[in-house]
């Protein structure tokens, strides 16, 4: 007989009561008892026996406890998102993509050096880059920006009115 069937003989019950009581589940609790028994096939010595076994069944059912938990606020997480998804309106939905459409329009309605100035600055560029990409004297580019941004909120404006009129049209 060796070491490990020695152990399972003489602390298998023990080991599998002890974890059914802590854990409610006796099929779980003899799976961490199997779990126990082949980490102490790993060990060369072990020195107190059943305390050995018995913190290892309660750190392994303590881990799992940990991971179960993570799971659960993960998935709490994830149900939590769906319902934001779900539960929002889909008229919100329609009226961001309305909205992003008609900021589309506003920027291709710019002049292009304009549009590209614009793109360019919001992607990073300094006002040197974006004078050697556009073929602007650096100093020209800060009036190209600013007049580009009120020619776009004018615009955007402009769109956004005759949807509004369109819409209320529509309604009478």
């Amino acid at each position: 007989m060796t070491d490990v069937e020695r152990l399972f003989r003489t602390y298998n019950a023990a080991l599998v009561r002890y974890l059914t009581r802590r854990l409610g589940d006796r099929d779980w609790a003899e799976e961490v008892a199997q779990e126990t028994f082949v980490r102490a096939l790993r060990q060369t010595s072990i020195e107190n026996e059943r305390a050995w076994l018995f913190a290892v069944a309660t750190n392994l059912v303590r881990d799992e406890a940990r991971k179960d938990m993570r799971r659960r606020k993960h998935l709490a997480i994830l149900a939590e998102q769906e319902r934001d998804e779900v539960v929002e309106p889909e008229e919100t939905t329609l009226e961001r993509a309305q909205e992003a459409a008609m900021a589309r329009k506003a920027v291709d309605a710019l002049a292009e050096r304009d549009r590209l100035a614009l793109l360019m600055r919001e992607e990073g560029l300094d006002y040197n880059e974006i004078a050697e990409a556009l073929q602007l004297s650096p100093g020209s580019v800060g009036t190209t920006l600013s007049r580009a941004r009120r020619r776009l909120v004018e615009s955007y404006e402009t769109l956004q009115k005759s949807r509004e009129e369109r819409e209320k049209n529509a309604a009478s």
